[in-house]
């Protein structure tokens, strides 16, 4: 008995199959994100946001806003823009950044924080109000900026190392 012939298939039902592939691969590529964002929304929503001690939000955002309250009670110019182009260039946002390679690295005192001080720095432009801690976000931006306004006028008028 002859073997059964196969019919060919139309390319249509080629294409079909095809498409449900790639239809299913991004699919199972996008689930992970969807229920990830899923996930962080629904957590979010049950709990509080972290915030200072001062009410600000635990986060860059927030850190810029409590340091510029600050800085209008203690008359110190300085804009949102001007510290986040500044801190951006220097720590990327890292409130832990510390600079090990710099000629004041090589002095012993690297440049740490937000706004890259060095401890000398830090000490002489503490602002009171702040924590006398230089890793402390908002502390790290207010000294720099009070440094900044002495030296240059504002730290919006600083756009390179300082």
């Amino acid at each position: 008995m002859p073997a059964a012939v196969q019919h060919p298939r139309p390319r249509r039902n080629r294409i079909v199959r095809t498409l449900a592939v790639v239809g299913t691969g991004a699919a199972v590529l996008a689930l992970p994100l969807i229920g990830a964002t899923t996930a962080s929304a629904a957590g979010s929503s049950t709990t509080s946001a972290s915030t200072t001690l001062a009410g600000y939000p635990n986060n860059l955002d927030g850190w810029i806003r409590e340091s510029l309250a600050i800085m209008a009670e203690k008359h110190i110019p300085g804009t949102y823009n001007g510290i986040y182009r500044n801190l951006m260039r220097e720590s990327s946002g890292n409130p832990r950044a510390i600079n090990l390679w710099d000629s004041n690295a090589a002095k012993g005192i690297p440049s740490k924080g937000l706004l890259q001080v060095i401890d000398p720095t830090f000490k002489a432009y503490h602002v009171d109000g702040t924590s006398f801690d230089i890793y402390d976000p908002v502390a790290n931006i207010t000294a720099a900026c009070n440094y900044a306004a002495a030296r240059y006028g504002s730290i919006d008028n600083v756009h390179g190392a300082y």
